[in-house]
């Protein structure tokens, strides 16, 4: 799902506002296709049963610290779910794809035992802007949602930009390409940003 974590500022026709402060009919600056209301927004919670329990790596969020992408971009740490989008040089990338460890890392909220996330439908997919950062909004909608009957069903959507991740094989496929650039680039343009931005962590962090 592509979700933010309860906190996260969302660009609207006013300013920033948290995103569970916003509702349905709220106006969104567009990537695509300029001030677009909101049609619907779900959310959800996670809990862990005990604890003391650590949580699982797969429902960890993903942290996007500010000026991991660009300068100010985000502008502000950004917390979204691990296969959320993130719209850089023309293609959606899951954030999950660009982990660097340095200004892109698993996030463990450590002792709070709730996360709670809320997703974000227009009439049509698009990219809005959290954190200043471009993010895609949902696709499809979750019926487990805790607030699922207040949506109307419509068509499945399309996406609006091309969706490039990796699967296991590609991935290690990808860091082979990289690995040898110096001498033969092949790179295709994920692996270029995933790089760039590894390399942009690395001087951050230094």
């Amino acid at each position: 799902m592509s979700c933010f974590l309860k906190g996260t500022a969302i660009r609207t026709a006013e300013g920033d506002r948290k995103v569970e402060d916003l509702a349905a009919g709220d106006l969104l600056p567009t990537a695509f296709s300029g001030m677009c209301p909101i049609k619907y927004i779900g959310h959800y919670s996670l809990r862990k049963s005990d604890s003391d329990m650590t949580w699982v790596r797969d429902v960890l969020p993903v942290r996007v610290a500010k000026s991991a992408i660009a300068p100010d971009i985000p502008k502000g740490d950004l917390y979204v779910t691990q296969a959320h989008a993130l719209l850089i040089d023309g293609i959606l990338v899951p954030v999950c794809t660009l982990v660097n460890g340095t200004t892109i890392t698993f996030y463990d909220p450590g002792a709070l035992n709730e996360l709670e996330f809320f997703h974000i439908k227009l009439e049509r997919h698009d990219v809005i802007y959290a954190e200043g950062a471009p993010c895609e909004t949902l696709v499809n909608v979750d019926q487990n949602a805790g607030n699922f009957a207040e949506y109307l069903r419509h068509n499945e959507d399309v996406r609006c930009a091309p969706w490039v991740g990796f699967g296991p094989r590609i991935e290690i496929k990808s860091r082979f390409r990289s690995a040898i650039a110096p001498w033969i680039d092949r790179r295709q343009k994920l692996d270029i940003i995933r790089d760039n931005l590894e390399q942009r962590g690395i001087a951050l962090f230094r």
